[in-house]
């Protein structure tokens, strides 16, 4: 997710469910204050974008606390490849080098998305092996360059539809098919960069039970097609007035079933539309009881399935949920608030990330 986007996303999650996660209060335990990264006993991450890095606080808030980052946008088609077709890697590499000279694992997002077929490809659009070459060209480019640097991509995301039956179509799956595009995707980024974890990534798995049942047949399907598929990415992109209790126990348990390793891989917890029906410090409980009741479901999984919890921003004024111009001021959706300091969000995820 990306901040550049609009917020008709936000409003397809909370379509889902229209109900409301309320629970015990959250513990009024002292928040902790040791780095998140020396607390939890899995690697934690962050997603960022290349000019946040120009501010000294969040440049250093970033690697206090986070293992592992996530380019949040500048990875993605959108911004590497150019209407004619040359790549641009000034953004991606600041990214990737940040992350080298902090010692952070890098995770790639994300190869090919539904919503980013750009102008270079459109010209292509019904050239069969032209097509499929620049398809593969793109992939070997990109994944190659990070070879060694990224530990991870995801290769695939968001290919289930908002209704939660389809699949979604696309430029990809009209020229290449609608698992074949998915199936050759993973094998070219297979191809350039073996040592890489490659990952399908979807939202909403948690708040839509039947987009679930139909993202897990989809990978169990393209795994017996004999895609590398090596973890499934679920977003976690939550909410008050739409995830309800209990739902992530039963979407973790799932997403489980198939013996990959998962990703938590863009956390965040929206208040909702209408805020004003609760006070602060009640939202704030609540969120933290959420975040706990998904941090407790992931840390009940075997180990070897637990490969990252990844929140989508650093500081609550750094995420998309806040909208392009500010129009959402009161989501408040992260561990660390707009001047860094820890929520009770945080506490709840140190108290069970540390287990």
């Amino acid at each position: 997710m990306t901040r550049k986007m609009d917020l008709t996303r936000r409003a397809a999650i909370s379509s889902a469910l229209a109900l409301s996660a309320c629970g015990p209060e959250a513990s009024s335990a002292p928040i902790v204050d040791r780095p998140l990264k020396a607390i939890a006993t899995i690697p934690v991450g962050a997603c960022l974008q290349r000019h946040q890095l120009d501010d000294p606080a969040f440049a250093a808030l970033l690697p206090r606390h986070y293992s592992q980052i996530t380019a949040e946008w500048e990875m993605k088609m959108e911004y590497i490849l150019q209407d004619d077709g040359r790549f641009r890697f000034d953004r991606p590499d600041a990214i990737a080098d940040f992350a080298r000279r902090h010692g952070l694992r890098l995770h790639g997002h994300a190869l090919i998305w539904y919503s980013q077929v750009m102008p270079a490809f459109r010209k292509l659009d019904g050239q069969g092996k032209r097509f499929a070459d620049a398809y593969r060209n793109y992939i070997l480019a990109v994944a190659g360059r990070y070879r060694g640097l990224a530990a991870s991509w995801d290769v695939i995301n968001e290919a289930v539809d908002d209704n939660g039956v389809d699949l979604r179509r696309s430029a990809w799956t009209d020229n290449l098919g609608v698992d074949e595009h998915m199936i050759l995707a993973f094998h070219h980024a297979k191809e350039a960069d073996p040592d890489a974890v490659l990952f399908i990534n979807d939202y909403n798995l948690e708040n839509n039970p039947t987009k679930r049942a139909t993202f897990l047949r989809m990978v169990e399907r393209l795994l017996k097609a004999g895609a590398p598929i090596g973890g499934i990415g679920t977003q976690s992109h939550l909410g008050l007035d739409f995830t309800p209790p209990g739902m992530c126990r039963i979407a973790m348990r799932d997403l489980a079933g198939l013996g990959l390793p998962i990703h938590v891989s863009e956390l965040d917890i929206s208040f909702g539309d209408k805020p004003g029906l609760a006070p602060l410090p009640k939202l704030l409980s609540r969120q933290a009881d959420l975040a706990r009741e998904l941090a407790q479901a992931y840390m009940d999984l075997p180990r070897a399935q637990r490969f990252a919890f990844t929140v989508w921003g650093v500081r609550d004024r750094d995420s998309w949920l806040r909208g392009v111009n500010g129009e959402r001021p009161w989501e408040h959706p992260l561990p660390l608030d707009d001047a860094g300091q820890p929520k009770p969000m945080f506490q709840a995820l140190a108290e069970v990330l540390s287990g």
